[in-house]
Parts: structure tokens; C-alpha cells; sequence
């Protein structure tokens, strides 16, 4: 239906169909402004992500349905084929091009895209003075993303470290729709990262890394989407506290030890008060029980200091003398 009717009015119908879409998007936002939490706030990133690359996908559809170049193309194309028969066989030195099997060659024939795209890996055919590529790698890059001064959900300022993993899924989109993908990313990588972490306390930021990592890296994959770029890791590096706050912390640490420490001999002096009275008791239902534990006492000693010599002097024999002393005194 589409291919019958006007340019003119396919394109009016195209141009409904986005305002319809941004309408049913404005309601959508509206309704769901009201009560909203943090979870929520990190699912609505990857819907707009989403959004913006159906448009863009859209609007490269709608390139493939451009008009038909015009005559002075035409002549400059026939021109270049007059140029290559002219300077045959010199002209292959110009004319044929290679890339390699990780690397992809989007041309442009006189500003616009050819059919296709890309070319390549491997040998191909370009024509001289109205051909231009830009030659684009598809193999996994990384970055480290500079330390980033972050303020926490309860107000302490932290710099964390970051390295992302991403490549290039689609040469044309990351050709045509932004100036450079790889710098694009590396920004978007550091604005994702703060806003993401700026959502956390410390104690979250030092125990969920992990969460924290997936969070960011599904994040910044919807960001890049209409870039063409897949971001396939994310990983903090490192978190570096003020050193006052590790200070602090050490302090804090150090005195919860000592409480413990503390804790923990109470424990045993208690323990230890009622294994001796246990002991007692079962000493004073048996008179010869000291007797014994007296021999004991004797042999531990002797073992240790053989010239020590103990003589034992029972406390009743003390008590009768000290009564006949107060008794003539």
C-alpha cells in the first residue's frame, strides 16, 4: 500500500505514525509519575533506549526509500568507469582494497550509502574519485573509565574505578548516527556509572559490586544500542574512600574488636567462677580431697623447681595459737 502511494504521502504517514507514538510514550510517563521508586527509575533508562533506537531504525527505513540520485551522479559514476578502463591495470592499485576478517569497510558513493552497507573481509572492488570507506573494528575493545567522584545515597564522597568490555555489533549505524562510537561510549560510561552508584549508600557500594556491575552494564547496553555498539562487560574496579573516612572506619573497626575482646573475656572469667565453685563443692563433701589435690600440687611443683621445698601447715593448727595469744595478751 505504501509502494503505490506519493513519495509526499508516505512520508505524511510515516510522520503520523511517530507523533502517535510520542503521544502514546507522554501518556505512558504520566500515568506512571505518581509513587514511583528506584527500581522503576532504572527500567524507564533501557524503554527510552529502546524507543530512540526504533526511531532511528525507522529513519534509516525511511533512507532506504530516498529518490533517485540525480543526473550529475549518474555522469560522475560513468566518468569513474571511463577513468578505470583509461588506467587499467595501474588503476588496481587504487580500485582494489582488503580487510581483514575482524574489520568491516562502510562505503559511500558520492556522500551516500551503498546498497548493503559494508564490505568485506577480504578482497573488494571500490571506484576511484566518487568512493570513500571508513574502515571499522569489529573485535572487542576496552577502557578504563577515569576515577569518577561520586557522592553516595547518605552523603559521602567516594572515587570508584571501571572498566568496560564493548564492539561494535552494526558498522553502518556506528558509521552514520554518531561522529565517533567509541568516545560517545567512554562519555556515556562515566554519566551511567555516577548516576548508578549515586543511587547507593557506601555499605551497599562495597558489598553489591556485582549487582551494581550488572546494573550499569544493562544500563549502558540500551544506551548504545542506536550507536551500534554492544557493551558485553562491566567491572568495578576499585572504590577509594577519603582517607579520614578510613580512618574512621578503622577506629570504628578497631573499637568493636575491643568490645568483642572484652565480651569474650567476661565470658570466660564467669565460666571460669562457676567451674571453681562446681569444684568446691564437690572438694568439701570429701575431706581427703584436699588431701589429694595438696599431692597434686606438690608434684607439678616438683617437676618445675626440684630445690623448692613446701611444707604444708593446716589453717586449724593457726587458729588454736592465735587464740591462746589473745587469751594471755
Amino acid at each position: 500500500m505504501l509502494a503505490s502511494s506519493s513519495p509526499t504521502s508516505f512520508f505524511r504517514t510515516v510522520r503520523k505514525s511517530f507523533r502517535r507514538h510520542r503521544s502514546v510514550r507522554k501518556r505512558g510517563m504520566a500515568h506512571t509519575s505518581s509513587g514511583i521508586n528506584l527500581e522503576d527509575a532504572i527500567e524507564k533508562i533501557p524503554m527510552r533506549a529502546r524507543s530512540q533506537s526504533w526511531l532511528i531504525r525507522t529513519r534509516h527505513l525511511l533512507h532506504e526509500e530516498r529518490e533517485p540520485p540525480p543526473l550529475i551522479s549518474h555522469m560522475m559514476l560513468i566518468f569513474s568507469f571511463l577513468l578505470i578502463l583509461l588506467s587499467f591495470p595501474w588503476c588496481l592499485f587504487f580500485c582494489v582494497k582488503v580487510v581483514k576478517e575482524y574489520q568491516r569497510a562502510v562505503i559511500f558513493r558520492l556522500g551516500r550509502l551503498i546498497k548493503g552497507g559494508t564490505k568485506g573481509p577480504g578482497l573488494f572492488f571500490v571506484l576511484p574519485c566518487i568512493d570513500t570507506m571508513k574502515i571499522v573494528d569489529l573485535r572487542v575493545l576496552s577502557f578504563d573509565v577515569p576515577p569518577q567522584e561520586i557522592l553516595s545515597r547518605d552523603s559521602v564522597t567516594v572515587s570508584v574505578e571501571a572498566v568496560i568490555y564493548f564492539r561494535v555489533s552494526n558498522p553502518v549505524i556506528s558509521v552514520t548516527n554518531v561522529n565517533d562510537a567509541q568516545f560517545s561510549t567512554r562519555l556515556l560510561a562515566q554519566t551511567t556509572l555516577r548516576n548508578v552508584l549515586g543511587t547507593k549508600t557506601l555499605s551497599e557500594m562495597l558489598s553489591e559490586r556485582d549487582a551494581i556491575a550488572s546494573i550499569s552494564e544493562k544500563v549502558l547496553d540500551e544506551g548504545t544500542d542506536p550507536w551500534g555498539v554492544k557493551v558485553e562487560r562491566v567491572e568495578i574496579k576499585d572504590i577509594r574512600l577519603p582517607h579520614q573516612l578510613m580512618r574512621s572506619m578503622a577506629a570504628e573497626a578497631e573499637a568493636v574488636r575491643r568490645a568483642r575482646a572484652a565480651i569474650i573475656a567476661a565470658q570466660g572469667e564467669k565460666d571460669a567462677s562457676e567451674s571453681l565453685q562446681t569444684a568446691a563443692d564437690t572438694i568439701a563433701q570429701n575431706k581427703m580431697t584436699i588431701q589429694l589435690r595438696y599431692l597434686q600440687t606438690l608434684t607439678k611443683i616438683s617437676a618445675q623447681r626440684n630445690n623448692t621445698i613446701v611444707m604444708p601447715y593446716p589453717i586449724e593448727v593457726a587458729k588454736h595459737y592465735m587464740k591462746k595469744f589473745h587469751q594471755k595478751s
